[in-house]
């Protein structure tokens, strides 16, 4: 019934005008008012090819531009397992512009991209890869436009969202599989450890990729498939696709 009801995904206020933008999986990029109600639909579609799997966003603080991606252009979300499976590579960043209504493409080829989340001085941007474990960093002082991807990070299991922080920290939920995936891309081989821990369920970088801090599963349910991590003065308020429940760590 998902593709019928619709399955909100990426959720961010914009912090000017209160407006609450949202990356739904079926029905595209999406906006609330301040008073609530309704979400009015802003695109599907961008170059002509409708969004199959949108998924995650950010919001530009000063031009009010939505950074947001679309997963695959083939297959749906509740279809998702397709696209680790085939090594789809038909994912795009997108960027749309309130002003004008457009939405523009970024980049394009990506390998399942989910979560999404700009620096704090708005100079670049970075962008989850589930599929390839890596976490994509691209420059925005020229526009963007593709050329200028690195990789900022490679984690040891699948990545969901991305959240920054008041200090520019940045939160990566790896949504597991608690397990190893061999063969991602020819070549590839991920480490399933990450400093002081056996079972990182998400790991907070700084701004030049460097591990700040790793949150412990200790191979519980409570933190099982972990797809969000928001902090806020210190307290880490934690999403899940599958749990029923937000879960709170306070510091």
């Amino acid at each position: 019934m998902e593709s019928m009801c619709g399955r909100p995904l990426g959720l961010k206020f914009n912090s000017v005008t209160c407006d609450l933008y949202i990356a739904d999986a079926y029905f595209g990029l999406l906006m609330v008012g301040p008073g609530g109600g309704v979400a009015k639909q802003l695109a599907t579609s961008a170059e002509g090819v409708p969004f199959r799997f949108t998924n995650a966003l950010d919001i530009h603080p000063k031009t009010g531009e939505v950074y947001f991606t679309d997963s695959s252009i083939l297959f749906q979300r509740r279809v998702y397992m397709s696209i680790i499976l085939s090594g789809d590579r038909t994912g795009r960043l997108l960027k749309y512009v309130p002003s004008s209504g457009r939405v523009y493409v970024l980049v394009k080829g990506l390998a399942f991209p989910n979560g999404v989340a700009l620096s704090r001085d708005n100079s670049f941007i970075l962008v989850a890869e589930s599929t390839t474990f890596k976490i994509l960093k691209m420059a925005l002082s020229d526009g963007g436009g593709g050329n200028n991807i690195e990789t900022f990070a490679q984690v040891p299991r699948s990545p969901d969202n991305i959240k920054r922080n008041a200090k520019g920290e940045f939160w990566v939920a790896l949504n597991s599989g608690r397990g190893r995936i061999n063969g991602l891309e020819e070549g590839t081989e991920v480490e399933t450890t990450v400093p002081w821990t056996t079972d990182p369920v998400a790991i907070k970088f700084d701004g030049e990729g460097n591990v700040v801090e790793v949150l412990d599963g200790r191979y519980g349910q409570q933190l099982n498939s972990v797809s969000e991590v928001e902090e806020h003065d210190g307290t880490l308020w934690i999403g899940s696709a599958v749990q029923p429940y937000v879960a709170v760590i306070k510091p």
